[in-house]
This record gives C-alpha cells, structure tokens and sequence, in this order.
C-alpha cells in the first residue's frame, strides 16, 4: 500500500491559493501559514497568554469527556482527556454527522487532525491534542442521512443509502431521535448493498452493536469514529451536546452583544476576499445575527436562523421576535436554544478550546477567509489554518483497467469520455458513423430531382417532399444508432471495465473522497489502508496522495 504523490489541486481558487502559497495578500488575511515553521510558536505563545479569555479548561474536558464516556473512552484518549484539562493546545476539525461516517474526506480530516497534532507536539515540546468536532447542531437531514458506495453488481452504479427523518421538527441532527426500526432498516439496506467479503460479518456485526446503544446519528457518527481512531487518541466533541452549550453561554451573550458590529466585519473580510479575485463562499449580510434559536412550542426543537431588524432579533418566516434584552438573557439562562452558523461556528470554537490550529477542506478555508476581521473585533486571533489530507484510493480492478489502456491517474481523473470513444473508434464505431454519413449524402443527393420534379407539379408536394425526406433520415440515423448500439454490446466487457474505473476513482465526475463511503472501503479491504495513512509521515500542505489498495 504504497502512497504516490502528485499534484492536484483541489479546485477551490481561494484554498488553493492558500495551500501553495500564491498570494502574499491573502495569507496576510489568515495571519498564519502551517508551512511557516514560526507560525506554530507565535501562536503557541498567544494561547498562553490569552488563557483567561477562553473557557475553563477542566470544564471542557469534562464536556468532552460526558458525551464521549457512554462511547468508550481509550487509554490514549483519556491521556489526552487529562491534558487537555491541563490546558493543552489542540488541533481541532470537524464535520457534521453523517450516516455511517459518510464520505472519505472524513476519516482523512480526522487523520489529518491527529497527524498535524503529533507533529505540532514535536516541534513545540508540549503535548498537543486532538479533536474532532462534530457539527450536531446543523439540521440539513438530507445531507447527513446519505452514504454513497458503488454497486457490487456487475453493471456499474453508484448506490445511495438514506435514512427517512424521523417525524417531528426540522431540529439538529443531534437532537433528531431515532427508532429502532430506523436503524435496523439502515443496517439491511447497509448490507445489501455491500459485497460478501472476508470483512464483511465482523463489519456488521461491530456496526450492529454500535447502532444499538445509539439514540441519535450524531452518537452513531461518534460511536463509528471511536472503534475507528479511538485508540489513536482522537477527542470528540459534539457542538450540541448540553454539557458543551452550558460552557458557550458568556460567548454567546458576546456574539448576540456584538451582533452588528460582527456582520459589519463579516462584510468588510468579505469584500476584503472579493478585491483579492476570490469569490466568497458564505454569504455574509448586514442584517443576519449569524444565530440560529431552538423554537418553543408550538413548533419545540426547530431551529430558525436569526435576523436583525428595527432593534430586534427575528427569523424570516416570522416566528420569533426577541429584544437585544431578551437574547442576552437567554444566552445566559439558556444557551442551549442557541446555536451557531458558520460564520461564527469558529469564534465559538476558539472561544472553547485552545486552538493551536484548525484542519479545514477547501470550502471552509475559503469561507474562514471572511472570520479573519470578525476574530480581531472580538480581541481574538484566527489560529492556524491547515488543510485536511486528500487521497485516492485505487482499487485493484481499477489499477488493471489503467494499466489495460494505459492510462495515468489525470486521465481517470479529468473523465474516461474520450478513452471509450477511442476504443470504439479503433473497434469501428469512427467506420460506421462514417459509412451511415456518404450513404445519407448519397441519398440526400439523389432524392434532390426527385423533390424538384415533385415541387414542380404541385407547390404543397415541396413540403411533404421535406417531410418526407426527414423521415427517411430519421430512419437512416435509427438504423446508425443501432449498429453503433451492437458495437457497444459487443465492447460492453471493455467498456464497463472503463466504467467500473470511474466509478470507483471518479463516480459521476467528482472526487473519490467527496462521494464515496468510507464503510465500502472497510467491508472491501478491511482497515488497512487507513491504519497505513496513519502511520504516513505528516507533511502540511502535502500533494495528493494515491495509495494502491
């Protein structure tokens, strides 16, 4: 399982920029650069300082240690419990919770955290912790419920698994409860769709204990991250956890305190963004609260994102309406009907933890970009900003069908069109095309004094004439599309080989880590590749890696 690495980018100009370091400007508006060996200690030196600003840390680490306790809880994760309430630093990143921990760049963000945190560990000499921070609080059911895997069948296919919402509000993830039928109905679409492997019972069986102690997907996320990278260490936080919200109160009173003067910075880092040639990735208007609040009764749990208007606080459709007074007494009494969107998603981490630095995927960076002045109004610093890892895995069959026809990985990676056109050109599709064209010129040709004779006799038969001659072509180009269909037919072995490859490296033209499953890659391979990802040595900024599977 050798790691090959090469370039390419992620096709995000901002994050890109950032990563290769292109604009000087533009890492001037993120302060730090992960490549910059002295960003690590400047930053180091303000956490130290800035300790009393931030929230307690024994308090945290016991928020921490409540929502992770029902879990299980490693001997290297409780050692980085009792740093952490220490005050160590931490590298943090996170993602929201999807079913069965969803797409690749997932684990490869959470690889990326623990390897950025050991390797900050060295340079600095201080313990250094990690923690993934799971964004419980969004509500988008629809993207959290859906695990893509390709189909085992032998026509190629991208399969979707997804889990109904459960009835009820348009809540948070993590408050959205789950039945026992919702669950095992996810586990039996789970196992049709996968392969029969040699991994696949301990899979299912490790999958169907965990579903069964789980009441939420956020804790299924949790419980799958922890058999995963639990004894790697890795902290999890769920950011709608109540032990969690009780410690966010005073930062939420100072969010709703500085709301206008916070979007007034989100604006300015924005256009900020936009005078740099980079186009923002959130929107950032004057008159949002960049909140969101947990309705009451009659419409209990959901959650409505606040606006500011006439000196109040109110959402779109109407449903609330909160003075300035009622919000701050409300941060403070109960900071649990309160939440974060992602604009101020990273003060309020900042605020929690001491955040040496943060691993983001590409949108994020470039939505970050438009925090940086927001961070200085509030006397904070942004810390730094280091990108997750990418990787393709390639699979077996698909190593064969590169190599059957020569292929590099841009090639797979830029869209397989051309290469099947090219072999059914070299199979004869280029000679039927062709052959069916002279025959129709031929016959365009030769119906032309036809027509004419016809038109001659009657002016109506001129029209019926052209009608007639599009059925006929009609016709000729019927009978092409059949031929060129028995072509395929004849090639279908080939051709689906070269679909099985895009599938698996490129399904439906995106990324491999943005679509794919990382529980495919478990019941296919086992977890060897990403105990062999772990043990990568870490380099910030590193070029894409492809492993061979």
């Amino acid at each position: 399982m050798d790691i090959v690495r090469m370039e390419l980018p992620f096709g995000q100009p901002l994050a890109d920029a950032y990563i290769q370091r292109r604009d000087p400007a533009l890492e001037e508006l993120f302060g730090h650069h992960p490549a910059d060996g002295s960003s690590w200690r400047r930053r180091l030196d303000y956490l130290n300082g800035s300790a009393d600003r931030r929230a307690g840390s024994r308090e945290l680490a016991g928020a921490l240690r409540a929502f992770q306790q029902p879990l299980g809880i490693s001997e290297a994760a409780e050692r980085n419990l009792e740093r952490l309430a220490d005050g160590a630093p931490v590298v943090v990143g996170g993602q929201q919770a999807i079913l069965w921990t969803g797409p690749l760049m997932i684990l490869y963000k959470a690889v990326t955290i623990l390897q950025a945190a050991e390797a900050a560990s060295k340079r600095l000499g201080v313990p250094v912790v990690p923690v993934f921070w799971i964004a419980g609080e969004d509500h988008d059911w629809d993207e959290a419920c859906l695990a893509c895997l390709p189909s085992p069948v032998d026509a190629p296919e991208l399969r979707r698994l997804s889990m109904p919402r459960p009835p009820g509000p348009a809540t948070s993830v993590s408050r959205t409860r789950l039945g026992g039928s919702d669950l095992e109905a996810a586990l039996a679409e789970l196992e049709a769709g996968l392969a029969d492997t040699p991994f696949k019972p301990e899979l299912l069986r490790s999958l169907r204990a965990r579903a069964a102690g789980c009441a939420t997907l956020t804790e299924l996320f949790a419980a799958l991250l922890t058999d995963w990278l639990g004894e790697s260490g890795l902290l999890l936080a769920d950011a709608d956890h109540p032990a969690l919200r009780r410690l966010e109160g005073p930062m939420f009173r100072r969010l709703a305190e500085s709301s206008g003067e916070l979007a007034a910075a989100y604006a300015a880092s924005t256009r900020r963004v936009e005078a740099l040639g980079y186009k923002a990735q959130a929107e950032a208007a004057e008159d949002a609260a960049n909140l969101f609040l947990f309705a009451e009764e009659p419409r209990a749990g959901e959650r409505l994102l606040l606006q500011r208007a006439g000196g109040r606080f109110r959402d779109r459709r109407g449903l609330v309406s909160l003075s300035e007074a009622e919000l701050l007494e409300l941060a403070e009494a109960h900071p649990e009907r309160l939440s974060n969107n992602v604009l101020t998603r990273p003060l309020m981490q900042d605020y929690l933890f001491p955040v040496l630095s943060t691993v983001l995927g590409p949108g994020e960076i470039a939505y970050w970009a438009q925090t940086a002045e927001a961070f200085g109004r509030l006397g904070m610093q942004m810390p730094i900003v280091t990108p997750r890892l990418s990787f393709t895995l390639l699979e077996p069959h698909a190593v064969k069908t590169m190599a059957r026809h020569s292929l590099q990985l841009e090639q797979v990676l830029a869209g397989l069109g051309g290469v099947k056109a090219e072999l059914l050109d070299r199979q004869g599709a280029a000679d039927i095309r062709g052959g069916f064209e002279q025959a129709l010129q031929a016959m365009r040709e030769a119906y032309r004094p036809a027509l004419a004779l016809a038109a001659g006799q009657e002016r109506g038969l001129e029209e019926l004439g052209r009608t007639n001659w599009e059925r006929i072509a009609r016709e000729i180009g019927y009978m092409q599309a059949k031929t060129l269909q028995a072509l395929e037919s004849r090639e279908r072995t080939e051709l689906e080989r070269l679909a099985g490859l895009e599938l698996s490296a490129v399904p439906e033209g995106r990324p491999q880590e943005r679509v794919l499953a990382a529980v495919y890659f478990m019941n296919r391979y086992g977890r060897g590749w990403l105990d062999r990802l772990l043990a990568e040595p870490y380099e910030p900024c590193a070029k894409h890696g492809v492993m061979r599977l």
